[in-house]
């Protein structure tokens, strides 16, 4: 909302500049987004009233005026305005002055003529108007006077960023009420009387929708002149709130909406078929609106109809088919509530909004119309002339204002600051809410325009408001600290995010909110726990999997030419459980692109499986992990594995399927693991054990076994016959081709083994030999010779 700080002033005057002002109304909720001058600085125009005007001897578009601007003399000076004449009232800069620009006034000669000063236009004075010329004063403009008095041009304007539970500051009077709480200043409101009918003429008025609209007020005034000028005080204060002058009876609703806080509107009443009704649309109804838009109603849109027609958008905008035009001689002003539920949205919904529609979702205090539509007759009859018949009523369902609360000690719990009841009660004196006290317990009724205050918690807010924030004491808490205790057994997930970074991968935050499309691609998953209320339709389900936003990271760096993506994510995941929910924490990454980054060093070769496995195993480290072939809904079915830690599947590591590489558009496939957060971030305690002194012995072990015998299962074999001394065992060579029959493959192991006490002996090593020979051929393995 944007308002003139003199017409701020008008009602409320308090000892502040404006900074000061800006300040308070900022700490006080009502944040001030910027102040700006009303005009540009220049000093030294005063007014002038012309009293000669001749043509120039030697220019045809120049005139040799004198003009008295208050010293007792008349001053000569050139001007080559058209619109100069005897008799006008004009700005005029005097010798010595400096106008925007720095452009500074200085006695000259213009074709040899004299000329003691400069006759102004207001794009001279930076006040543009629509004149082609001379800036016009009113006949009755004090000669003499400085013009930034006379026009008020030392104003600031405030634009104020209202939040959407303060629509009482949506208008002079709510912050004018705002800054007399504030400050203690003398709130000094518009004085309001009713006017008293003249003539009898109504229009009946009924409510259909008695829970959209819960008051509605109309008025006749007939005899108006509609083509009559609005007073320049108006104009102004209309101009610097942002509004445009459109039109006498148009400006007077808008200022009072301005002023008081209360949208209005002005029927031709003319143009009105019968009696006025507040109702839903119909179907097949339609409205042009005074926007030049036409829009077709719908049962959910509430309207202002006659007989015959639809003459409005409830709450929104006027018809255009109805509206007030220069020529209209009889008008019908309305002042409504409308419920906020019932407007909240439409106007979006609509693709435009207005005014009234911005203050009527956040709340219209519903006891004003009466007031507003006594004060829009008499600035009507006082401008554009007229009679006006009785204000016709209908009330509906008014909102409900419950007694709410506010305990004295919980104040001082919240805040931290001992207010006494007295304090108390002053404060919410000031801010104009009825109360009780008793027991240091106040019982608080809010007021009709505010529309925020429910619980007692809000009005601890306004207590902290008045009181000031920046009086509230900002002692540091003060409390004993000790090291939470860190089990050995937990790896801490920084750890882990650590040792990602250093093997090249960055971390990345995604939403758990995922397209449901994810979860059927990447999890197989047609059960998705939805959300009731999604902030977008592709963020609808719960993800199940990291898989999905990994791949949407690389999506998106493609798009934007990176050439190597490693990302990974350590979060929650969530899933159905037999009661309730289940709520895992999973860590992901994604490999895709060359190995290496671009380098002199090394040739170009994309990131297999076998990279990315090594970063799974330095992420399990020290546990041993197993692979075993696998099917994922996400990956290749001949490029995928489990991944294993002590019998239990804890992840699954692959290549992404082709399916998803070209549903995706993606160049080429990436590399994925996830697994099991609280496995790997488990660990079991470190156990010394003394550095055997004696040289170890070594043992290959060459073994021909079938295609579909995996080295994992072998090593697993071997694990369970090991003897004691056996420290190492490890595949080093995996061998088809020539000498090995087909169907078959060699795979050759290292053996290690060492005693701590003594050096081992043939008679120590062939037992230990023969055990894991036996374990092999259990498997159907074959010594190699």
């Amino acid at each position: 909302m944007q308002f003139s700080e003199q017409w701020l002033r008008s009602w409320v005057n308090p000892a502040l500049n404006t900074e000061q002002l800006s300040e308070l109304l900022t700490m006080a909720g009502l944040e001030v987004e910027e102040t700006v001058a009303a005009a540009p600085a220049f000093s030294g125009v005063v007014i002038a009233e012309v009293k000669e005007c001749v043509k120039h001897e030697n220019a045809d578009r120049l005139r040799v005026t004198k003009v008295d601007v208050g010293t007792g003399e008349l001053v000569q000076i050139v001007c080559g305005a058209p619109n100069v004449a005897v008799g006008v009232r004009v700005p005029c800069a005097l010798p010595g002055a400096v106008l925007p620009g720095d452009f500074k006034i200085k006695p000259t000669k213009m074709r040899g003529v004299e000329s003691n000063g400069m006759l102004c236009s207001g794009k001279e004075l930076g006040v543009p108007e629509d004149v082609d010329g001379l800036m016009l004063l009113p006949a009755d403009a004090p000669v003499g006077q400085s013009i930034r008095d006379y026009l008020g041009l030392d104003d600031q304007l405030f634009t104020l960023k209202i939040t959407p539970n303060r629509a009482d500051g949506l208008s002079i009077r709510g912050v004018a009420r705002e800054v007399a709480a504030l400050t203690g200043a003398e709130l000094q409101p518009v004085a309001i009387e009713p006017v008293a009918p003249s003539i009898d003429d109504t229009r009946p008025v009924k409510i259909e929708a008695r829970e959209a609209c819960g008051r509605y007020l109309g008025r006749v005034v007939k005899g108006v002149n509609a083509a009559a000028a609005t007073p320049a005080w108006m104009r102004q204060r209309l101009e610097r709130s942002g509004l445009r002058s459109i039109s006498a009876i148009v400006d007077i609703t808008n200022y009072v909406l301005l002023e008081q806080g209360q949208p209005m509107h002005a029927f031709d009443l003319a143009k009105i078929d019968g009696g006025i009704t507040v109702r839903q649309a119909r179907a097949g109804e339609g409205l042009l609106c005074l926007n030049e838009k036409t829009v077709e109603l719908q049962d959910k849109h509430l309207v202002i109809a006659d007989d015959a027609k639809v003459l409005a958008l409830g709450g929104i905008m006027g018809g255009e088919l109805s509206g007030v035009t220069t020529a209209s001689a009889d008008i019908f002003l309305e002042s409504a509530f409308f419920a906020p539920k019932a407007i909240a949205g439409r106007a979006r919904e609509l693709g435009f909004g207005s005014d009234s529609s911005f203050r009527y979702e956040r709340g219209v205090d519903f006891q004003l119309q009466r007031e507003a539509i006594e004060r829009a007759t008499r600035l009507v009859l006082d401008i554009c002339g007229g009679a006006a018949g009785p204000v016709v009523e209908e009330v509906a369902e008014l909102p409900q204002r419950p007694a709410v609360p506010l305990r004295v000690a919980r104040v001082a719990k919240v805040l931290g600051v001992a207010l006494s009841s007295q304090e108390i009660a002053e404060i919410l004196g000031r801010l104009g809410l009825e109360f009780s006290l008793a027991d240091e317990v106040f019982t608080i009724q809010a007021p009709s325009f505010r529309f925020d205050i429910e619980i007692e918690e809000d009005l601890i807010e306004e207590v902290a408001r008045v009181y000031g924030y920046n009086r509230i004491p900002d002692d540091a808490p003060r409390s004993s600290m000790r090291m939470l205790r860190q089990p050995e057994e937990l790896r801490p997930v920084d750890q882990l995010r650590h040792l990602l970074a250093a093997r090249d991968y960055q971390e990345v935050v995604s939403y758990a909110f995922v397209d449901e499309r994810w979860e059927r691609d990447f999890a197989g998953n047609d059960k998705a726990i939805r959300l009731q209320n999604p902030i977008a339709s592709q963020m609808s389900v719960m993800r199940s999997t990291l898989i999905g936003g990994l791949v949407d990271v690389l999506v998106g760096n493609i798009n934007r030419k990176q050439a190597r993506v490693r990302v990974f994510e350590a979060a929650r995941v969530f899933l159905r459980a037999e009661q309730g929910f289940e709520q895992p924490e999973k860590v992901a990454g994604l490999a895709w692109g060359s190995r290496l980054p671009e380098q002199w060093g090394a040739k170009a070769e994309r990131v297999d499986f076998f990279d990315v496995k090594a970063d799974v195993e330095a992420l399990l480290h020290p546990a041993a992990a197993e692979y075993r072939k696998a099917s994922h809904p996400a990956f290749h079915p001949g490029r995928c594995a489990e991944v294993r830690v002590d019998g239990e599947t804890v992840g699954v590591i692959g290549e992404l399927h082709p399916q998803w590489v070209q549903a995706y558009d993606l160049p080429s496939a990436p590399v994925l693991f996830e697994l099991d957060l609280a496995i790997v971030t488990a660990r079991s305690r470190i156990k010394a054990q003394p550095v055997s002194k004696f040289q170890p012995v070594r043992r290959d072990l060459a073994l021909l076994v079938d295609e579909q015998v995996s080295a994992a299962a072998l090593l697993a074999a071997f694990q369970a016959k090991r003897a004691d001394i056996v420290t190492e065992i490890a595949l080093f060579d995996v061998y088809r081709g020539k000498g090995v029959a087909e169907g078959k493959k060699s795979l050759a192991f290292s053996v290690l083994m060492q005693d701590n006490s003594r050096t081992l002996t043939d008679e120590d090593v062939e037992p230990a030999m023969q055990a894991l020979l036996q374990a092999a051929l259990e498997l159907g393995a074959q010594l190699r010779v």
